[in-house]
């Protein structure tokens, strides 16, 4: 069942009642000695009552009005990019409602609140069921798939480790200006060791841009390196950005203003006199129960600073492709399929094979094909992680990993004939989850041979007292390394792998979010190869960055422009990452006090006297830069600095994970043998048109002497799945209509654990045995939800009419009313009702009925 997030009082009270509560004044509601006497439900019911005070505040702060969400600025084009989905919103959107309640309670007062009452503004906002331990599965499927969340790996102790929407892991205690919240660089005026933060745009102009044509080609690796590196940081981090579009007290907003108002912190521009001349920027969303909203928690200290929040898995369990959560999941399956298939583009093929899917969601941040009829804007492509279709390589990416599920997940089927879809697909998401990519390929080529022993090292097995939650400085600052690896130019290759002359040749700032680009323009294998036989730019330290990135990011037409270089910096900043010296010594690596220090460390010495003049002191170096302008390992990619942070959080995610392939539960020691052979190269072979390929898809090479037969590239016998089902008694019951079943085992008997699909609610057991007599109960039903039956809850606008139907809901409109874009609220078509023209079409009959009459009474009279 669900419940609409933007649709009145019913369903988004709590958050209204919190905040207007919070606008009235303290003698409303605090009698100052019985304050912790005072019933809840004498300030709730005033504050609802009187909660029109500030209205349109609260709707600024709870609610994105997404229809008014015309995309005509670069900054409006990110913000709708990093929208999280819907349960990562509700998150995000609670947070900030407590946050800015709390900034209102701390102006008033400082210690005075009950407990009793302290604990029902937290439950009001929202934030308290996000900070409460999940409620772990009871079943045998608990050790045998992992959950869509990520929640409960570490079942017992450590439930929400590693699970989305939690808060991202501290290795070391953020540092904000004022203690707990305020970001680094957000008071003028204010010093670091005796030196105020240089601003963001004026160290991208002097230390990181390059042009376009001063970047070196690095010879040594394929661009697929730099793809691979976008497309598992989207699988591991997401860190959403304030839902609010304006300041929480005065409302200015973020999208024009140029003065520090949470979360408005925009990036100013040096050397222009105007103070409006600014880059928009929004802080990230804070997680429930940090920062400011200590006070809540009697904890307004440093000891409970302001945390941010990861809307993804920390695991690296393929969520690019399954999605982080069951509403996402929800959407991206295929139901009617028995092979447990993914959701494809019905409307496109690419040479017989799939697409993506369409996103369904509106407004679109996507841009349609110049001069095409239609809307100023497209769908995006629908996947796990929200961010496909930023640029096509990566859509490439996820697009190899969608068709790779469902061929595994068909030929699953076809040699277990038995099993469920659900089976079927939670196989084949076992399968293309396992991350033997990443750890044996990828991560060894960043670090170099050396850093990978050192930081990583052998796997020695689960150890659950590893948290493998993904941390700050890696999805802040380290991986973020990527970037400076990226071409500025966008290259496509046909079958002899030369550019087309009948495709144009792109740079960037053409393709952001152009998924047109992919269907129009000859699909996924030109730029396959492209990214196969071309070479990543090199990450050399006089061109850190090129000016697609630091000039041109999502350019649209005259409207302005991003600085990637500049935002990165500014999110460091905002999230309160310590300095580059603070992560040196946290590495166990020497602090640099003078500019002789960094001119042993950094590649550059005109680098180091730039740094000087802007940073003052190597103590205030934001970390993202100065691990970027560190020396190259041997044989890697990264310095000391950023080796350290990548391989520590690496290592996490493979010893802290339960469900690792390696781990001996998780696959068959026939399973792993197989899976050692699988390789990038082999998923492009079997899922493109390709037909000869490098043996290393990250090794750079030419064609075609560095390429090799799609015949010998190594795959998978996949018959080490295949299952025989035992001879006895039980056998498998019949399909449930509206849900279905996966078998395990525990304790050497045969379970069968149901469950139904959204819309539907089980009745009976969850659970059922195999006994020597047969099953020991018999299987369950599921039930239609009546989404419509509480018209206080129910999912559809109050302007619309909510009508229940199988598994689901369908909301309708009367006429002159159609249904918006959010599916669920009735909006005007600007047209005149049927009725209407049926009226003036009686009124026209009757009047010319009258005029004939008249006629003929006059000429016979």
């Amino acid at each position: 069942m669900e419940h609409s997030a933007g649709r009145g009082f019913p369903a988004s009270s709590t958050p209204v009642l919190t905040t207007a509560f919070l606008h009235l004044p303290p003698s409303c509601w605090l009698g100052h000695p019985h304050l912790g006497r005072i019933p809840e439900r004498h300030y709730c019911q005033e504050a609802q009552d009187r909660g029109g005070i500030s209205l349109m505040n609260i709707y600024i702060l709870c609610h994105r009005n997404l229809k008014k969400r015309d995309v005509t600025s670069p900054a409006q084009l990110l913000s709708l990019s990093k929208l999280p989905e819907p349960t990562s919103r509700a998150v995000s959107r609670a947070a900030e409602i407590m946050e800015a309640s709390n900034s209102r309670l701390l102006s008033w007062f400082s210690d005075v609140l009950s407990e009793e009452l302290l604990g029902t503004i937290a439950n009001l906002s929202g934030c308290l069921p996000h900070m409460l331990p999940p409620k772990c599965p009871n079943t045998c499927l608990a050790d045998k798939y992992r959950l869509i969340t990520g929640a409960c790996n570490n079942r017992y102790d450590h439930p929400r480790w590693g699970a989305s929407n939690t808060a991202l892991a501290r290795w070391l205690p953020p540092v904000y200006e004022d203690g707990f919240s305020q970001p680094r660089g957000w008071n003028p005026g204010f010093l670091h060791h005796g030196f105020p933060l240089p601003a963001v745009r004026e160290v991208t102009r002097q230390v990181i841009r390059a042009p376009n044509e001063a970047v070196t080609d690095d010879e040594q690796h394929s661009d697929f390196l730099t793809a691979w590196g976008q497309y598992i940081s989207h699988d591991i981090a997401f860190t959403p950005q304030s839902p609010s579009r304006a300041s929480f007290w005065g409302g200015a907003d973020c999208q024009l203003t140029c003065e520090n108002q949470s979360p408005c912190f925009p990036i100013q521009l040096p050397g222009n006199a105007s103070p409006t001349a600014c880059l928009p920027f929004y802080r990230s969303s804070p997680a429930c129960g940090t920062g400011d909203q200590g006070a809540l928690f009697g904890n307004l200290s440093q000891a409970n600073p302001r945390q941010q929040m990861n809307g993804l898995t920390s695991f690296l369990d393929a969520s690019t492709v399954y999605g982080s959560s069951p509403a996402s999941e929800k959407q991206l399956r295929n139901w009617t399929s028995a092979e447990g298939l993914l959701r494809v583009n019905t409307r496109h093929r690419d040479a017989g094979r799939a697409y993506l899917p369409f996103a369904q969601h509106v407004p679109a941040a996507c841009v349609p094909e110049p001069g095409a009829p239609g809307e100023p804007h497209a769908p995006c492509f629908l996947a796990g992680d929200g961010r496909a279709s930023e640029v096509p390589s990566l859509t490439a990416v996820h697009t190899l990993w969608v068709r790779e599920h469902n061929r595994l997940a068909a030929k699953f089927k076809a040699l277990n004939p038995h099993w469920s879809a659900d089976t079927t697909y939670q196989e084949a998401r076992k399968v293309v989850g396992r991350p033997i990519i990443t750890l044996r390929d990828y991560v060894p080529r960043i670090l170099g041979p050396q850093a990978f022993q050192q930081h990583v090292g052998p796997y020695r097995g689960y150890d659950p007292t590893v948290n493998p939650t993904v941390s700050n400085v890696f999805s802040t600052a380290a991986f973020r390394f990527g970037h400076s690896t990226v071409h500025p130019r966008v290259r496509r290759l046909d079958a002899h792998f030369q550019e087309p002359l009948g495709l144009p040749r792109l740079q960037l700032r053409d393709v952001f979010f152009s998924p047109w680009r992919l269907i129009k323009e000859g699909g996924v294998d030109p730029l396959v190869r492209g990214l196969l036989a071309r070479p990543a730019k090199l990450q050399a330290h006089d061109q850190l960055m090129n000016e697609e990135l630091t000039e041109r990011l999502f350019v649209l037409s005259n409207s302005g422009t991003l600085d990637l270089a500049s935002l990165n910096l500014q999110r460091g900043r905002d999230h309160g990452l310590p300095g580059y010296n603070a992560w040196r010594a946290f590495c166990g690596l020497p602090r640099l006090e003078t500019p002789a220090h960094l001119s042993e460390v950094l590649a550059d010495r005109g680098v180091v006297h730039r740094l000087m003049d802007l940073y003052g002191h190597p103590d205030n170096i934001d970390i993202w830069l100065g691990g970027l302008a560190e020396k190259l390992l041997p044989g890697a990619r990264t310095g000391p600095l950023f080796a350290c942070i990548i391989g520590r959080q690496m290592k996490a995610l493979r010893d802290g994970d339960r469900f690792w392939w390696e781990h001996g539960p998780v696959f068959t020691e026939a399973q792993r043998l197989e899976l050692e052979k699988h390789s990038l190269s082999r998923v492009v072979c079997d899922n493109t048109g390709l037909t000869r390929v490098p043996g290393d898809a990250f090794q750079g090479g030419q064609f075609p002497q560095d390429f090799e037969s799609c015949e010998d590239i190594p795959g998978m016998n996949l018959d080490a799945w295949r299952e025989t089902l035992p001879q006895d008694r039980c056998g498998l019951p019949d399909p449930v209509d509206g849900g279905d079943f996966v078998l395990c085992e525990e304790a050497g008997r045969r379970r069968l654990v149901f469950s139904c699909r959204h819309g539907y609610e089980l009745q009976g057991p969850e659970q059922v045995t195999c006994t020597p007599e047969g099953w020991d109960s018999r299987p369950p039903a599921c039930k239609d939800v009546d989404e419509c039956a509480d018209p206080a809850y129910a999912p559809c606008h109050p302007s619309a009419r909510c009508r229940n139907t199988k598994g689901s809901f369908r909301c309708t409109c009367t006429d002159p009313y159609v249904l918006g874009d959010d599916g669920r609220t009735c909006v005007d078509s600007g047209r005149l009702p049927r009725a209407s023209w049926v009226s003036i079409a009686l009124g026209a009959l009757l009047v010319g009925g009258m005029a004939v009459l008249t006629w003929t009474v006059i000429c016979r009279w």
